[in-house]
């Protein structure tokens, strides 16, 4: 069968590798649709942690298995650890993504556990690769505690910072959105109608215009940018939470005595639950939610290896199509 293998930063090739065998407690997935993550563009650029090469990229999937549709929950945990007894599979002490730490969907085939097939619940193949990205902006609005009236500035205007948006929306807060690209914040204002700002040296008083004088009580970083992570504190009101669902491969500090007086909460937000996917699932069937609108590029499996290094801030969600 043919996949799409990066095999170093940079590279990306087709090649024709064994289709999966048949395995007790497994299912073969035909592929039908892939949903390209920033995960998948930070590891084609080698900024990815975690990270190792050649590595069938992949995650964000939709497919079919004996005629049936259904999305893949591609965190491969192991049950035992502490984070698996205590109901956070989603953060397992040896856990493997698939695409990330194992080869992922960017072939005609996949084996999965058949644990972590989602059924569609009527959903079309296309709303079902979206599941994967709300399900992640929906647990880390879930982490955040995000609560009726409270106001939260969303960093990123990317597809999870549109999902973290969409989430915390749901909760009753008010949403400001920041970002340096002008184009997604218009992007981000079209499709949810929610006040947006443009990150640099105004952006403070930007916001402080926006809530009547106030910063936020939450802040959640969407963008996996260094600078970006290190300066979401200046948002942050006393007694604020801070939740990086952002992913940063190097270190990344704060000032203390900053971080003291305001008694902050700092917290990350990793992956997503089967719960967070059902709640991904009934914000669509629901019409809350409508991923499809974010779709920016769509693409045959054929083209996908030469389009891949031409899409920039302004694809908004790239879909590859089997």
């Amino acid at each position: 069968m043919r996949s799409l293998v990066c095999t170093t930063p940079g590279t990306l090739i087709y090649r024709d590798i064994p289709e999966p065998l048949p395995a007790a407690g497994r299912s073969i997935l035909r592929i039908r649709r892939i949903g390209v993550c920033g995960t998948d563009l930070h590891a084609f650029q080698g900024t990815q942690p975690y990270f190792t090469y050649p590595r069938i990229l992949g995650h964000e999937l939709a497919g079919e298995v004996g005629g049936e549709a259904y999305s893949v929950l591609p965190y491969i945990s192991c049950g035992t650890c502490i984070a698996c007894l205590r109901g956070k599979p989603n953060c397992c002490a040896t856990l493997q993504v698939c695409g990330v730490h194992t080869d992922g969907g960017m072939a005609e085939y996949l084996s999965v556990p058949t644990t972590n097939l989602v059924p569609s619940g009527g959903l079309s193949l296309d709303a079902l690769c979206m599941v994967e990205p709300l399900a992640i902006g929906a647990h880390g609005v879930a982490r955040a505690g995000v609560s009726e009236g409270e106001w939260v500035v969303v960093m990123g205007a990317g597809p999870i910072g549109l999902s973290a948006v969409t989430f915390a929306l749901d909760a009753g807060a008010r949403v400001i959105v920041l970002d340096t690209n002008e184009w997604r914040l218009s992007f981000c204002q079209e499709r949810l109608a929610v006040s947006c700002v443009l990150a640099g040296p105004g952006s403070i008083k930007a916001i402080k215009d926006l809530t009547g004088g106030s910063l936020a009580s939450v802040v959640i970083d969407a963008t996996g940018n260094l600078a970006a992570i290190q300066g979401g504190l200046d948002y942050l009101s006393q007694g604020g939470r801070y939740v990086l669902l952002g992913l940063q491969k190097e270190p990344f500090s704060f000032s203390h005595p900053e971080f003291h007086r305001k008694e902050a909460t700092l917290m990350s937000s990793r992956n997503a639950t089967r719960a967070d996917y059902d709640c991904a699932i009934s914000s669509i069937l629901a019409g809350r939610v409508d991923p499809m609108s974010w779709v920016t590029a769509r693409v045959g499996f054929a083209e996908a290896g030469a389009a891949f290094p031409t899409w920039g801030p302004e694809v908004i969600k790239a879909m590859i199509i089997l």
